[in-house]
């Protein structure tokens, strides 16, 4: 159970000490921290020993893995089986690179399940033994996905025939759509599908953040009474029980857990763990999903601003670099496109009810917040918010692993006022192309028995895992974007017609072409491409920032920027409008802050590239 704490009792004596001005800024050796956010971690090879299913066998590899389906792959944000090997290969990348602290803010599961989360600890405990690495989780909305656990499971597994395979944790609390039983097996058990709450989640993941340990120089929550010179490790763990780590919601009597916390893993570094989760209760019973970040942050768990402001406030006087992380952004990430594509696309669109609104960065910077990572949107971004007392608070979005791009970040901390951010972007992975044998089973069945939803095979011919994740986005666009968040009037436009059509639809050739010779571009330069390519590429930019300009041809991008120019321009009639409406998006996408690789100045907010 969770104990109830008043709301005033938030603001703890731990804070409030004045007896010392702020120490001197001492000279640092240089820290590394990678940020690993979201994983989507789902364990390929469980035990199912206790399971009626028992995952598919490979002979090739002798062994059985648990797998979803490629078609539910490539009609979500994220990959579900080959992110297992990325994982893996962003922590061996890593150890090379001598790196000994890696936070993962957020959605570090699948859905918080017992036998994902316990196949990450086995992973987390052994890279820590091994490699004396110290992990740092904080939660996000997929761990958990609700406050005290439920039942669970897919109706999207792949079973060994080639068909879509339902497994649930228990039998009648989830059943499958079994409308259709060409297309699925029957239903099987596999208990540990279940979904955990908070209290089950992180006594699995104690060792690495959730709860103190006797190397960390300090640990503390937003619940905790003692100082920092009152500090002490057998005051942290009794402070660390999670009956204590509890707040109650204005408009309800009951207590929801929050596992914020803040550490100091080696000397001058605090990492502040930020639980932006928020349950609400439903009218019928039970809760909300986690929540879309800091604009309910804002309002229903205001502890968590007072908390912050008061670590903020000890960081400074202690002379420690303080990097908070958590799972959401503080600060909007669609450099400044984002009512360009309310006005396009929909308010619903792009995600746009997670936008971070002004005010959230404005609190955060106004209490003293410098440097924040986030996660969530599977987004490479980098975003500054200045207030109008001249605050300024940088968010740096960490991409997915599993996702376009895959990728993490460092920080390199030298000294107290500047810090470097590297994004290093997973290409090669050993492994990912291990299940495309069952992927081509599964194929093989859809063309056979459901022809309309056959997905294309050319992603089982990547080369790399980058490569594969370039395809999944393509076919992600085509699947579902397309038919779901765009006006069919701008795709009706876009698609089906080559960039020299595009170009020429509504302008005279002979302009263009005078054009084109001043900007030393060909028509070729054009007709080489088709309109979905644009769309495609348009999405590359949208998650990877400065990244996809790895992955886009320089001659087409510098094509695409003509085109867009052309579009730009003034016109009249409404067809023209939809594409001018989109090229003011897709310029914005286009050129933002430095995302890839650039220092932070934490007094100032000012990031310069290098």
């Amino acid at each position: 159970m969770f104990r109830k704490v008043m709301p005033y009792l938030l603001v703890v004596a731990f804070y409030g000490c004045k007896t010392e001005p702020s120490q001197k800024e001492n000279s640092q050796k240089e820290i590394k921290v990678a940020f690993m956010a979201d994983i989507h971690f789902a364990d390929v090879y469980p035990n199912l020993d206790e399971s009626d299913f028992k995952g598919i066998y490979d002979s090739l590899q002798n062994r059985s893995s648990l797998l979803r389906t490629m078609n539910a792959q490539l009609y979500s944000t994220r990959l579900f089986n080959e992110n297992y090997f990325a994982f893996f290969a962003a922590l061996d990348d890593a150890v090379a690179k001598g790196i000994k602290t890696i936070a993962l803010p957020g959605d570090f599961s699948d859905d918080g399940q017992p036998l994902h989360i316990k196949g990450l600890r086995k992973i987390l405990d052994r890279y820590a033994v091994e490699y004396d690495i110290e992990f740092f989780l904080i939660n996000g909305n997929h761990d958990p996905t609700t406050p005290f656990g439920d039942e669970g499971g897919k109706s999207d597994f792949l079973g060994a025939n080639g068909k879509a395979q339902p497994l649930t944790s228990e039998m009648g609390k989830y059943m499958a759509n079994m409308a259709n039983k060409e297309y699925q097996n029957p239903t099987q058990v596999v208990a540990d599908l279940q979904e955990w709450g908070y209290a089950d989640m992180v006594q699995e993941l104690r060792n690495h953040g959730f709860f103190p340990k006797e190397n960390y120089l300090f640990w503390s929550t937003p619940f905790s009474e003692y100082s920092v010179e009152e500090y002490t490790f057998e005051k942290a763990k009794t402070a660390s029980d999670l009956a204590s780590r509890n707040y109650r919601l204005e408009t309800s009597e009951v207590l929801l857990p929050d596992v914020s916390y803040v550490v100091e893993p080696v000397d001058g570094l605090w990492l502040l763990a930020l639980d932006a989760n928020v349950y609400l209760p439903k009218e019928n019973g039970g809760f909300s999903n986690a929540g879309i970040g800091y604009n309910e942050v804002l309002t229903h768990k205001k502890h968590l601003i007072r908390w912050t402001e008061k670590v903020v406030k000890e960081a400074n006087r202690l002379g420690k670099t303080l990097i908070a992380y958590s799972h959401y952004p503080m600060v909007d990430f669609n450099d400044g496109a984002s009512k360009g594509i309310a006005a396009l696309f929909g308010e619903k669109a792009f995600q746009a009810h997670r936008i971070p609104s002004d005010l959230v960065g404005e609190t955060f910077a106004d209490i003293g917040l410098k440097v924040h990572v986030g996660g969530h949107m599977h987004l490479n971004d980098t975003g500054v918010f200045t207030t109008k007392r001249g605050n300024t608070l940088v968010n740096i979005q960490s991409p997915s692993l599993a996702a376009y791009v895959p990728a993490y970040k460092i920080i390199t901390i030298k000294n107290p006022k500047h810090m470097k951010v590297e994004t290093v972007v997973l290409d090669e992975v050993k492994g990912y192309d291990i299940f495309f044998d069952a992927y081509e089973r599964e194929h093989d069945f859809l063309a056979s028995h459901f022809a309309d939803e056959v997905w294309e095979k050319d992603i089982l011919s990547t080369a790399s895992y980058l490569d594969y994740t370039k395809t999944h986005l393509q076919e992600l666009v085509r699947l579902r974007f397309l038919p779901s968040d765009w006006p069919e009037e701008l795709v009706q436009q876009l698609l089906n017609r080559n960039g020299w059509e595009l170009l020429t639809a509504s302008n005279s050739e002979e302009k263009i072409k005078a054009e084109l010779q001043k900007e030393e571009l060909t028509i070729e330069d054009f007709s080489s491409w088709q309109g979905m390519d644009l769309i495609v590429d348009f999405y590359k930019f949208r998650n990877g920032d400065e990244l996809a300009k790895r992955d886009i041809d320089a001659t087409h991008l510098k094509a695409y920027e003509f085109l867009l120019d052309q579009w730009s321009q003034e016109n009249k009639n409404d067809e023209q409008l939809l594409l001018k409406q989109f090229a003011s998006i897709f310029k914005k996408q286009m050129v933002g802050e430095p995302s890839e690789n650039f220092s932070v100045n934490i007094r100032t907010g000012e990031l310069i590239p290098y």
